[in-house]
């Protein structure tokens, strides 16, 4: 049996699922409950192990900031600048936020491929203030 807590953490997991898919145009959710963000780069991200959205809004940041910043799939830079677009737009969109490639740059530095997992849930938590990256 699910308590309410539960039920809610799971509809508000099956809402942020939802305004992924939406944030990142002909993005799927795979039978591993893998976010596929971008088909043709493999750009995605496992979901099962996500309990709350803050735990979705983690994964965005540590496992996106390095496609939305450096991101190269393609052999031509035209193509890499509208991929590196693409993502960044999708975690603006997500996070309801205004990043720039810089800022996912530095994002990518102190979060990236969840480097510091208690950072990023202090960085979302202080609504994006840059100065929590800084402090060691």
């Amino acid at each position: 049996m699910y308590s309410d807590r539960e039920r809610e953490d799971e509809m508000e997991i099956s809402y942020c699922k939802y305004y992924l898919l939406k944030s990142f145009p002909e993005s799927f959710i795979n039978e591993r409950d893998e976010l596929i963000a971008h088909k043709r780069s493999n750009t995605y991200l496992c979901l099962a192990d996500c309990k709350k959205p803050i735990d979705i809004e983690c994964k965005v940041l540590e496992w996106f900031s390095r496609s939305a910043s450096k991101g190269m799939p393609y052999s031509q830079e035209w193509r890499n600048k509208r991929f590196r677009g693409f993502m960044l737009d999708g975690i603006n969109d997500f996070l309801e936020t205004d990043f720039t490639e810089s800022d996912m740059e530095e994002i990518y530095q102190h979060l990236g491929n969840s480097i510091n997992h208690e950072k990023t849930v202090q960085f979302i938590e202080s609504g994006y203030d840059f100065k929590v990256l800084e402090d060691e």
